[in-house]
């Protein structure tokens, strides 16, 4: 077998089974040095040792960047602004890190002088055309890698990769205890596999790590007030902090009340049904929050027409097209709307639960004269008449036609 001597490659590792085996079958199969590359997103405890463990596994060198503070005001607060949830339930946690993944990613191979980028995605998943979709936009001169689909690839059930682990001595203890497949960051945490995988099996409470289940959250509601500046958060309880604060407490606190847990199958872009239980307290918070604001400063037809553009938003996302152009020209006219989204949302967290429990703004088009069943002078009722009958036509004329 040929093999590319002394060619570089950036992969992106997460330290979990699968890019642990990979690592080494790279340089096994191909004779690539593979430079393992790791993203800071919150994962916490996750990222303990894991340059050691790159080491061990093989690679020549292991690079671990913190984008956290990146990941919540070029990534995150665009979608929040958005309001982009991908079918009525999956606030894209995973979806929205993976552009960013790749393209440091991608800034470290040129900075390395790889000649390629290798991600550990399967053939049957959402991340492989997240990942090459990005590589593609940002650098499509890059030579993309990815084991799953190459022919020669062995390693495809987790018995086969764990006795390759184990010939090689690839440290995968933690890897093998895990019962599910799992992808957590600062905005939430997904899983899949076990008892996951038939619908009909309700998640296990042993599922839950960044909440409580339902059944132990507090019998008492608690109350937080998020203060948005133009869409963005900007304080918590009346305390400016920034963005990376404002969801790590968050977390914390609607994690305590079961808040953001989520059972979804879903359509994958590749076809196939799949069914996870995201958690993501602190997000479902905050866009709960900002929906409730965007009550208030929208007009209706904007509104509206935003509720249209959150559908695509979200499908962008999803697919992984962060770095196309219509993605861009929507976040221009979401800019527009949000100049007047200002203001503080209390939210009440019980039982799972997340509701507006009061909702203030400087640009409130609410008011209270105008929503009231008292008639006054700034609503004259006997104007409703001419526009009823205007507003009614079509449809008179078609009852005269139909009764006929």
């Amino acid at each position: 077998m040929a093999k590319s001597s002394n060619k570089k490659v950036v992969l992106a590792y997460s330290g979990g089974l699968d890019t642990s085996v990979i690592l080494p079958w790279l340089k096994e199969n191909y004779g690539y040095d593979v430079i393992a590359f790791a993203a800071d997103l919150g994962q916490a405890e996750e990222l303990a040792g894991i340059k050691k463990k790159a080491l061990a596994s093989g690679a020549v060198k292991c690079i671990v960047k913190d984008l956290r503070k990146e990941f919540v005001t070029e990534y995150l607060w665009p979608m929040l602004k958005s309001g982009a949830i991908y079918e009525n339930g999956y606030l894209l946690g995973t979806s929205i890190a993976r552009p960013l993944i790749a393209k440091h990613q991608v800034l470290v191979a040129q900075q390395e002088g790889a000649i390629g980028v290798a991600h550990g995605a399967t053939g049957k998943g959402n991340d492989q055309v997240r990942f090459e979709l990005t590589y593609m936009a940002l650098d499509p001169k890059l030579k993309i890698i990815a084991p799953w689909k190459d022919p020669k690839f062995e390693l495809t059930s987790r018995e086969a990769a764990i006795e390759y682990a184990k010939k090689h001595k690839v440290p995968i203890e933690q890897s093998v205890k895990k019962i599910y497949s799992r992808d957590r960051n600062l905005w939430h945490i997904s899983h899949e596999g076990a008892e996951l995988e038939d619908p009909a099996n309700e998640p296990k409470e042993r599922l839950f790590v960044l909440s409580n289940p339902v059944s132990k959250a507090p019998n008492k509601p608690q109350y937080v007030t998020i203060g948005f500046s133009k869409g963005i958060p900007v304080a918590l309880n009346g305390k400016k902090i920034d963005g990376v604060k404002i969801i790590e407490q968050l977390n914390k606190i609607g994690g305590k009340h079961a808040v953001g847990q989520a059972d979804v199958v879903e359509n994958r872009l590749v076809g196939i049904k799949s069914r996870g239980v995201y958690e993501t307290p602190g997000g479902t918070i905050l866009v709960e929050a900002h929906k409730a604001l965007e009550t208030l400063t929208l007009d209706r037809e904007t509104l509206h027409y935003k509720q249209q553009i959150a559908l695509k938003y979200a499908d962008l996302v999803y697919n992984g097209q962060w770095f196309c152009q219509l993605r861009h020209a929507l976040d221009a006219f979401v800019d527009i709307t949000q100049q007047n989204v200002t203001g503080t949302v209390r939210m009440k967290l019980y039982k799972g639960r997340c509701t507006p429990a009061g909702i203030k703004s400087p640009k409130s088009l609410y008011s209270t004269k105008m929503a009231s069943f008292t008639m006054g002078d700034e609503y004259n009722p006997t104007d409703a008449t001419g526009f009823i009958r205007l507003f009614g036509l079509q449809m008179k004329v078609a009852g005269a036609v139909n009764k006929k």
